[in-house]
This record gives structure tokens, C-alpha cells and sequence, in this order.
């Protein structure tokens, strides 16, 4: 496979659409309104990531642009529960692009006590050769959920497979989290 232009769309989705997030809340400030987007991050999924995905999950790699929905990513940080899912209806409105498929691990969250909310979109590129419509993976989620998300996959990374009691422990974290964020909301909703 040639890489470099494998990800030429997927770069430059990503690239596009930082810049399109972030102008959100640009817009925001400019009316004067606070803005639910704190603020907009964006990757492209390593080589060595997609061959160790290839392997793993026995992906054939001319299929990899409809199998893996997550090579281009985007990640949408907000200070509140409800800025989310305010995202999330803002992100509904667009026309730049179609939305596939929504998951909402925020109020439903994963066994793991992962919550985040995601989308997968559908968005064109136009490169030399053409327009390529590529799929990308927008996650949505307060600052307080992405610390707990990077705290829990650096310790999965560092002891590769967690015992049950810390497994058990990072869900209720987790869910200690939630509540407070939910008391930050209801503070909020005082004002």
C-alpha cells in the first residue's frame, strides 16, 4: 500500500475541519454568547495503528476506508454536560457534511466508565485528482471526561491488561466524576 497518499484525504479532512470547529466558537464570542466548544483537537490515525488494527481485527487493506470509521479523528472539548449534547445539535444543522452514525456514552456509558459522545461523518475532500469522501470520527466530551479518559488509557497502556479491582475502580472514578460534573451543571443553572 502507498501510505502517503492513503492519508493525503484524511490529513487534509482533518485540517479542514479543525479549522471549520474551531470558527464555532469564533461565532460565539463574536455574538457575545459564551461558547459551548472549549476548544478542537484532531489526529490522523498512525501507520503502525492501522497495520496493528489490520492484523488484529484480519482487515483487508482495500477496505480499510470503509472498515476503520476512525482514521481521520476529531475531538470536541466542552466545559458542561449540556454543552455537549448543544454540540451535538450543532453539529446536526451542518451541511459540510453527513452524519452516519451517533453513539451516546455519556449518559450511557461503557461498561469501562468511558463517556463520550460520538459521531461518525462522511466528509468530502477535494484533492488533484478528484473529490474523496472520507468517514472521520467526531468525539464530543466535557474536559473532565477527556483527563479521565487519558488517565485511564495511560494506565491500560502501562500495565497493558488491568486487574478486575482497578478495572473496578477507574468505573467508579468515573462515575464519581459524572456526579460532580452534573453538580457543576446544576451551579451553572442557578445563574
Amino acid at each position: 500500500m502507498e501510505w502517503e497518499s492513503f492519508f493525503e484525504p484524511y490529513t487534509q479532512a482533518v485540517a479542514e475541519l479543525k479549522v471549520k470547529l474551531n470558527y464555532l466558537s469564533a461565532q460565539y464570542q463574536k455574538a457575545g454568547e459564551p461558547t459551548p466548544v472549549e476548544y478542537v483537537t484532531g489526529r490522523v490515525k498512525s501507520q503502525a495503528s492501522i497495520e496493528e488494527k489490520i492484523v488484529r481485527r484480519h482487515l483487508h487493506e482495500d477496505r480499510l476506508a470503509l472498515d476503520l470509521q476512525d482514521i481521520a479523528g476529531l475531538r470536541i472539548m466542552t466545559k458542561y454536560i449540556e454543552d455537549i449534547y448543544a454540540v451535538v445539535e450543532l453539529l446536526r444543522k451542518r451541511t459540510d457534511f453527513t452524519i452516519l452514525e451517533e453513539r451516546d456514552y455519556v449518559m450511557n456509558a461503557k461498561p469501562s466508565g468511558y463517556r463520550s459522545y460520538h459521531m461518525v461523518i462522511e466528509y468530502p475532500v477535494s484533492l488533484l485528482d478528484g473529490e474523496h469522501k472520507v468517514l472521520a470520527e467526531i468525539q464530543i466530551r466535557t474536559l473532565a471526561m477527556n483527563f479521565w479518559a487519558t488517565i485511564e488509557h495511560d494506565l491500560r497502556y502501562k500495565h497493558g491488561e488491568i486487574s478486575p479491582e482497578m478495572a473496578e475502580e477507574l468505573t467508579e472514578i468515573s462515575n464519581q466524576t459524572f456526579s460532580l460534573e452534573q453538580e457543576f451543571s446544576e451551579i451553572k443553572a442557578k445563574d
